[in-house]
Order: structure tokens, then sequence, then C-alpha cells
């Protein structure tokens, strides 16, 4: 995170405690979506300077995460958001061979529970960064064709996360040098 100095130093595992308490708390009290937000981003942001953490640190918080939450049913939301924190670790680690599994588990599990089409989306956005990591940029195209398409017909063209998709899309063209396709 930015913090500096003694600030700038933490446990993982007391950042994980921290994590874990402050969102038990938030669910057990009942509280709002937008605090059971706020609890859960201290999953992969510091409390102190509100920056979000990276690398082996980001890793190490997916993996803790994943560890907590893993005991709930399969179809639990909870569980859901863990597993993509962990495979959000892996990738920000660089370990991209085993963010690809744990993309592919999440996927399949939100396919056989019936996700909404906006969470199944998100991460396909996920693999085809992974495939893109990997050197699989033609499934990473196709993919992220899949998600803009599927974005348009959930947000119209004007929604944010639409335009993301269809830069992403556009970006994917490029690197593959089919420029009159990304013009469109």
């Amino acid at each position: 995170c930015a913090c500096r100095g003694t600030a700038g130093f933490a446990h993982v595992s007391c950042l994980a405690r921290q994590a874990k308490i402050l969102f038990e708390e938030a669910e057990e009290n009942n509280l709002s979506c937008k605090v059971l937000d706020e609890r859960w981003g201290r999953w992969y942001s510091c409390r102190l300077c509100e920056q979000h953490y990276h690398g082996l640190v980001l890793c190490a918080l997916g993996w803790a995460c994943w560890k907590t939450y893993l005991g709930r049913p399969e179809a639990d939301i909870v569980r859901q958001f863990a597993m993509t924190r962990l495979g959000n670790g892996l990738f920000d680690a660089k370990q991209h061979e085993d963010a690809l599994v744990v993309v592919e588990a999440d996927l399949s599990i939100l396919r056989r529970h019936g996700a909404p089409e906006g969470a199944i989306l998100a991460t396909l956005g996920d693999l085809a960064c992974t495939y893109e990591k990997l050197g699989r940029v033609e499934e990473a195209l196709r993919l992220r064709q899949e998600v803009y398409s599927g974005l348009l017909r959930l947000d119209e063209d004007e929604h944010e996360r639409t335009i993301l998709a269809a830069n992403n899309y556009a970006s994917s063209l490029v690197a593959l040098e089919r420029f009159e396709e990304a013009k469109a």
C-alpha cells in the first residue's frame, strides 16, 4: 500500500484476521450492503491509505480469504467472492497458471448454480485476462467478444462496464493486428 514508515508494515495474518472479524461483524449485525462491501474491501485494500494491495501481499490475502470461507456451501456468495479474491491474488502475483485453474473453477460453479449473467460475464473477463497473460490470445479474444456482446444486452452501450469491455475487445483485436475489425 502507500503507507510509509512503520505504518507500512503488517503481518499478512493480522490483515486477514482484521478482514475476517470486520466482515463477520457486519454479517452478524445485518449491516447494510454498503457496509458489507466496505468491510469486504479489507481483503484487498489498506484500511489506512485505502490503496489496493498488490503482488504477493494480495496473493497471500487471497489465499487467507479462500481458507476463511472455503467451508461455506458452494453456492454461498461469500465463498464465491473468496474464490474470486484468490484468483485475483494469484493473477496479480503473476501466478497465471494457478489463477487459470481458480478462475475456471469459479466460472463452473457460477454456471452450475445459475448465477446472474453479469457475474458470469465478469468472470469471463477475468478468464480472458488470464488467457492473454498465458499467450492464449485467440481464446482471450473470443471471450472478450462474448463479454462485450453480453454487456451490450444487459447494460446498453453507454454503461461504464460496457465501454470498458468494448475497449478490452478492441485492444485484443489490435494485439492480433486485426486493425479493420478494431475500427468497426
